[in-house]
């Protein structure tokens, strides 16, 4: 076995955890905030989510496997939508895509926000809408412009200056206009983990602010007059919950906006603020809704528009995690359980980092809960780790589950929604689990299984 550089991270809490971490009451209890809507303990204490069984479902698709609750995600969609109705509200599909999903979302009234080739691939099979699409990413390549202009994808978000002239090429030969938002890097620091703050100078996307590259990407795509630049894109990061953030983030971006038109005589009509809202992975983390977002960020907008005189632009935003993050559990087969010289109980499961990377990549926590049955016995306090071969394989860093948890046992850990089956790798050769949605006392599959035949028919070697 190979000891995994990530493991550092983790440390050695030892058998007692972290100071916030005591004993439940109830070891069988589930916090809502932490679940899909539907879940609940049904007939022997087995978790069901939408009235279906989770060891109906285990026998019928195997473990590990993505269990989504469909009308909780629609649910969550619909929240975004109402919570901000005169605002465009792109779901981030890097956080989880598949056609199924795409189609939810859609049928929702939401736009989609897409990065790569691949995810607008899948965005067009499942019939979205090429104007309702917005592509983002820092290293676009010529054949995915060409396809997003060729597809008639609604916005494309400027990375870089190469892509301004790469694309203003492509638009150039094709006689078309497209929409375009210059992505601002607005130094501001989010309170989330290093990876995942996307806003602070040193880092690889958008056009420095401080140093002027934001302005002068805004002039040359003016000044060409090919992209049709309709404003300005801020994103400061993910899993956050303080608003600040957005705040000064909203004022530096607003302030470009007057500066663009005090300079060009145009007063841009469009703003993203990005996404990047947090959702409750323990009990320690307390989410806004989206209510309570739509009231802060247009709060913040207004006035930051009064202040430079600027019109109040049409405003857009890109929750991914927030929408699919809680609609969505694992549900994992427990193998083995040991106990390690009264030190620590590992508990591991039949996945691991090949179907959850956040833990070791992160150092991101997660809760579980035995979901095949009720225990009367004692909490344990134990640390749920999966098959690979790496110390840092980590699934939940700390839980309580009842000390008779043993293997055959179902595991299954909430909030897996987003960044879990869109990050999922093959590690060791393992098959990536299916995803299985449930609504309305129906379950289908909607990902499958991979197999290891699958695995072998990329293997032309």
């Amino acid at each position: 076995m190979r000891a995994h550089e990530a493991g550092a991270l983790h440390g050695d809490i030892g058998h007692r955890g972290p100071a916030w971490l005591s004993p439940p009451a109830d070891v069988n209890a589930l916090v809502p905030q932490l679940w899909p809507r539907q879940v609940e303990r049904g007939a022997g204490g087995a978790l069901t989510v939408a009235g279906l069984d989770v060891r109906e479902l285990a026998a019928e698709y195997g473990t590990p496997a993505y269990v989504l609750d469909e009308d909780d995600l629609r649910s969550r969609a619909r929240d975004f939508r109402d919570a901000f109705p005169d605002v465009d509200v792109y779901y981030a599909g890097k956080a989880f895509l598949c056609r199924a999903v795409v189609r939810m979302i859609a049928e929702e009234g939401l736009h989609l926000d897409v990065c790569s080739g691949g995810e607008l691939a899948t965005a067009l099979s499942a019939g979205m809408p090429a104007e309702r699409i917005g592509f983002h990413g820092n290293n676009k390549s010529v054949a995915e412009l060409t396809r997003a202009l060729d597809a008639g994808v609604g916005r494309i978000i400027l990375d870089s200056f190469t892509e301004i002239d790469r694309l203003t090429a492509l638009a150039r030969e094709r006689g078309v206009r497209p929409g375009v938002l210059v992505r601002v890097t607005v130094g501001v620091e989010a309170h989330t983990h290093e990876f995942i703050a996307t806003a602070h100078e040193d880092q690889k996307f958008g056009f420095s602010l401080a140093g002027g590259a934001a302005a002068a990407a805004a002039f040359r795509v003016i000044d060409e007059g090919v992209l049709d630049l309709r404003g300005l894109h801020s994103h400061i990061g993910s899993q956050i919950f303080d608003t600040s953030g957005f705040e000064v983030s909203a004022r530096r971006v607003l302030a470009l906006q007057a500066q663009i038109r005090d300079a060009r005589g145009v007063e841009l009509p469009e703003l993203d603020l990005g996404g990047g809202f947090g959702i409750a992975y323990t009990t320690q983390d307390d989410p806004a809704t989206p209510a309570e977002l739509a009231k802060r960020l247009r709060r913040i907008v207004d006035s930051e528009c009064a202040t430079e005189n600027l019109a109040v632009p049409h405003l857009s935003i890109e929750p991914g995690r927030a929408v699919v993050g809680p609609a969505v559990f694992t549900l994992y087969t427990v193998g083995t359980v040991k106990d390690v010289d009264g030190l620590r109980t590992y508990v591991s499961v039949d996945g691991g980092m090949s179907d959850n990377i956040r833990t070791a990549l992160y150092d991101a926590s997660y809760s579980a809960t035995l979901a095949g049955r009720a225990s009367t016995a004692e909490p344990l306090l134990a640390r749920v780790v999966g098959k690979h071969c790496e110390s840092g394989d980590i699934v939940v860093k700390d839980e309580f589950l009842p000390a008779d948890v043993q293997p055959g046992d179902l595991v299954a850990v909430p909030g897996t929604g987003a960044y879990c089956r869109s990050m999922a790798s093959n590690y060791n050769h393992v098959p990536r689990p299916p995803v299985v949605a449930v609504r309305d006392g129906r379950a289908r599959l909607i990902v499958r299984r991979e197999t290891e035949e699958d695995l072998l028919a990329l293997d032309v070697g």
